[in-house]
């Protein structure tokens, strides 16, 4: 078995696993590809523009990476069950491992707020749904409590596992590149993910597998009716096209601050109709196919580069954290405007314009 072939928790066994642990459960998650996006680079002035797609995880999103490890331990430790607070990503994922683990899960929604196709998956893999009256921030208060309680193993990114198993994402980008970025772009919502890829490029570092010691700058961008961290306090009600990062107090706030400060980034907010450019240009000119959250990176990374605050020639990696197919609704397009046409080829070259 190749390196590339072997699971995630096993490739990166020697900076995850205390002592010979076992990591029995795994859905093939990781190794998601790092995609140059020339065309894209070019029409927003970054030439050596990159996007980690984690789309291609096995629910769709970056959320697999730490589940995979927060799951292996919670069978480990002789859990009867999970559960988390999501508006979508989190519960598709603990569903899915905690099936593959033979556990049942337990998912704590907002009411409403929830992407459809999220949902869908979650429902399929047999997860038990609550739906609160409040917003995510409620829902994740109670979850903190039922793991108090030790009702169940809560697999949100409060859970340390989590974030340990994201940190792999930047370590594949620098096994990819020989090297750290100079800047990494991505949305944040509860936080845990730029909270994880920080400690995950220092720990890199740490263990020699950095060429150089230059590390990335952080870019963390939120949406702009759900930027706490931005405003400098939590959001009653937040609102935004984006669900994935439709979030008012983060759970990994001061993660996310540590990791702006410290590698002397920025988080900034866009607004959704800079999402929403931004996921079009990314799957018009490169062919990937993000949920609106994910696109966020690039709409900061686009604003920056138009005021000059990223060079042309800097490397940079922008985060897409999940799947289009996960929030399809997002999407404008024409189908509602279509009227039928004869099926002939005159009337469809005509159509065509061709």
């Amino acid at each position: 078995m190749t390196d590339a072939t072997r699971p995630l928790l096993e490739r990166y066994r020697p900076l995850l696993a205390r002592g010979d642990e076992p990591f029995p459960i795994t859905l093939g998650e990781g190794g998601t590809p790092l995609v140059h996006a020339r065309r894209l680079g070019a029409a927003i002035g970054v030439v050596q523009l990159h996007l980690k797609f984690e789309g291609t995880n096995p629910t769709g999103s970056f959320k697999d990476r730490g589940m995979v490890l927060a799951v292996n331990r919670a069978v480990s430790s002789g859990a009867r069950a999970v559960v988390c607070a999501s508006t979508g990503n989190t519960s598709a994922s603990a569903a899915a491992y905690a099936a593959a683990a033979g556990l049942p899960c337990h998912v704590i929604l907002p009411a409403g707020k929830v992407a459809r196709g999220k949902l869908a998956q979650a429902l399929a893999a047999g997860a038990r749904l609550v739906m609160v009256d409040g917003n995510f921030d409620a829902a994740l208060t109670a979850v903190r409590r039922l793991g108090d309680e030790g009702v169940a193993v809560v697999v949100n990114s409060i859970n340390p596992d989590r974030l340990e198993g994201q940190q792999t994402a930047a370590w594949e980008i620098v096994d990819a590149l020989d090297r750290a970025p100079d800047a990494l772009a991505l949305p944040v919502g509860n936080a845990g993910n730029i909270t994880a890829y920080w400690r995950g490029f220092r720990r890199y570092a740490d263990a020699g597998r950095l060429r150089g010691s230059a590390l990335p700058r952080m870019l963390g961008f939120q949406a702009e009716g759900a930027a706490p961290i931005v405003r400098g306090e939590p959001v009653d009600s937040p609102e935004t096209i984006a669900t994935a990062i439709r979030i008012g107090n983060p759970a990994s706030w001061e993660g996310a601050t540590a990791a702006r400060d410290e590698s002397g980034g920025l988080i900034e907010s866009v607004t959704d109709d800079e999402i929403l450019e931004a996921q079009r240009m990314i799957v018009q000119l490169e062919g990937v196919f993000c949920e609106p959250a994910s696109a966020a990176g690039v709409a900061g990374v686009r604003r920056l580069a138009s005021e000059g605050r990223i060079g042309p020639d800097e490397t940079v990696v922008c985060v897409l954290t999940g799947h289009g197919l996960k929030d399809p609704d997002a999407v404008q397009g024409e189908e509602g405007t279509l009227t039928p046409i004869a099926a002939d080829s005159g009337s469809i070259r005509a159509a065509m314009e061709l």
